[in-house]
């Protein structure tokens, strides 16, 4: 762990208490690891949309497989969008790539310099993408830029999460549940994660 991971799941067991079992039995905040690039995140992410993760893993192989493991922005302008249409898919996800490829060439959305940018900022950039919303601009800070201050309020296993976490009968609204977040400040990205963690993590018996 992190001397960062440790400090956020300190600050989330300290300002909550109801984290702390949570915390003992999923472990260290550990996220998956970053993409090779801000385009090969968008893209991944963009393939995923709406899909099963066998079958968004498959076509994502297939369409990294185009270009020789490791796509890239003018590589995919180069390609037809029946290629792209190919490797399975659709025809909204193939606008969207190429969209997200073109904004990056030409300077509209200029992917090796987001990281100077405040988390406010790229996400507003991002959503100039076809079919890129908050909600994957949010993922791209959390996962690709190792953002630790973000909150995805939107994101319903965050929410549900946090209702099992707190024994609440329903899961909270983003409205409430945004207000809520504010105690975890400045490691929010870390009290999501946890809130994801605990569909999947068995608890010790009380």
């Amino acid at each position: 762990m992190t001397a960062a991971a440790d400090a956020g799941s300190a600050h989330i067991a300290a300002v909550d208490p109801a984290f702390q079992p949570l915390i003992q039995a999923a472990g260290p905040f550990a996220p998956r690891t970053p993409d090779a690039d801000a385009f090969n995140s968008l893209a991944r992410a963009i393939v995923f949309q709406q899909l099963a993760g066998h079958a968004a893993r498959a076509i994502h192989g297939r369409f990294t497989a185009l270009y020789g493991g490791h796509p890239t922005a003018p590589a995919v302008l180069e390609s037809t969008p029946e290629e792209l249409k190919s490797v399975g898919l659709s025809t909204a996800k193939v606008a969207s790539i190429r969209d997200l490829a073109a904004k990056s060439v030409d300077g509209t959305v200029a992917l090796d310099r987001l990281d100077e940018l405040s988390d406010d900022e790229i996400v507003r950039r991002l959503s100039t993408v076809r079919g890129i919303g908050r909600w994957t601009a949010e993922m791209f800070l959390m996962f690709q830029l190792r953002r630790p201050d973000v909150w995805p309020v939107d994101d319903f296993g965050v929410r549900k999460g946090f209702a099992q976490i707190h024994g609440l009968p329903a899961p909270p609204t983003p409205k409430v549940l945004d207000g809520l977040g504010e105690i975890y400040r400045p490691y929010r990205s870390t009290a999501a994660w946890y809130c994801w963690r605990a569909a999947d993590t068995v608890l010790p018996a009380a």
